[in-house]
């Protein structure tokens, strides 16, 4: 799908592809969404440039991710998507500066381009040029990263208080309670290290976008552009604090699981040391010798139970004792 949207921020979608007339002359921004073939012919034949495949976005080389070619910019930067299900995602998306035009190819719905689409009425009449309308694009991703960012780390304060508990309230919870907290903790992980990875690409396409002529030449693009540097420096050092503390609570939940299994298994080991004197004298009681001097005594059955339970009392409170219990 190819929607143009011109200076007047009225936008078109085109459908006629035989016909290079039903573009519109005022256009500033054409956005392709999931392109078929015939709709790359038809903008390089508009436009005059050779327009990147889906195989081509996903190149990691940066010389094809960043250049310029017969005047026009191609740049290719990975934005995060699906932010707000449990399986985030990148997707590649092409920003091309063609003359006074923007042309953006992607194959996905960032939120951030509904955001922008949303406000483009709201920008003045000289923000309305190719290089001017991408800088605030870049803009409204920053902020978009930076609110999926903050949104992630208050999550995240909520996630630890269920791991580390309100110690005041002693309520027992499920035995496999911690588990559940581990993966909800993988997928924070995964969403920190997406956006970490679409900051860093997000950096090299501004940085390589802030030394082409039409910013050089425009003071507030080339301002804008270098507060977006900022703020693109900022959010990768805050996400690289969330990814530690991420893995202080990944390292926490799992010494609490620890804790739990060594509490079990010390249950079991004292246990076993309590009832092993009363076993013996059990055992002792229960042979089957001919001359045993008990056997004839009246008072044999209870002075042999009376000395099982001794023998388990004394060990439970020297354990107690020691703290142990």
């Amino acid at each position: 799908m190819i929607t143009a949207y011109c200076s007047n921020c009225r936008s078109v979608e085109i459908r006629d592809l035989s016909h290079p007339a039903s573009f519109p002359e005022d256009a500033v921004w054409i956005d392709m969404i999931e392109p078929s073939r015939d709709e790359e012919l038809y903008v390089e034949k508009v436009l005059g440039i050779e327009v990147p495949t889906r195989d081509d976005l996903k190149d990691i080389e940066p010389s094809a991710r960043l250049y310029v070619e017969n005047d026009a910019v191609f740049m290719t930067a990975s934005l995060l998507w699906k932010a707000d299900t449990d399986a985030p995602t990148l997707t590649d998306v092409a920003f091309i500066l063609a003359g006074n035009r923007l042309v953006t190819i992607r194959y996905a719905h960032p939120k951030s381009f509904a955001l922008f689409i949303a406000a483009l009425h709201r920008l003045p009449e000289n923000w309305r040029s190719g290089a001017a309308l991408l800088a605030k694009l870049l803009e409204t991703i920053v902020d978009r990263t930076a609110e999926i960012l903050e949104i992630s780390v208050a999550r995240l304060d909520i996630l630890s208080m269920h791991v580390f508990g309100d110690r005041a309230k002693k309520t027992r919870k499920p035995s496999n309670y911690l588990e559940e907290k581990l993966r909800d903790i993988a997928g924070y992980h995964r969403m920190i290290s997406k956006v970490r990875d679409s900051l860093g690409s997000l950096s090299r396409l501004l940085t390589f976008f802030h030394t082409i002529p039409a910013v050089q030449q425009d003071r507030e693009t080339k301002e804008l552009c270098r507060t977006l540097s900022r703020d693109i420096q900022s959010l990768s050092e805050h996400a690289a604090f969330v990814a530690g503390n991420i893995t202080f609570l990944l390292d926490a939940s799992l010494g609490l699981i620890n804790i739990e299994q060594n509490s079990i298994i010390k249950i079991f080991s004292i246990a076993s040391v309590v009832f092993l004197p009363p076993t013996l004298v059990a055992s002792i009681y229960g042979m089957n010798f001919q001359v045993m001097p008990e056997l004839a005594w009246a008072a044999g059955y209870p002075y042999s139970l009376a000395l099982m339970v001794i023998s388990a009392v004394i060990p439970f409170f020297f354990f107690r004792w020691k703290g142990w219990l």
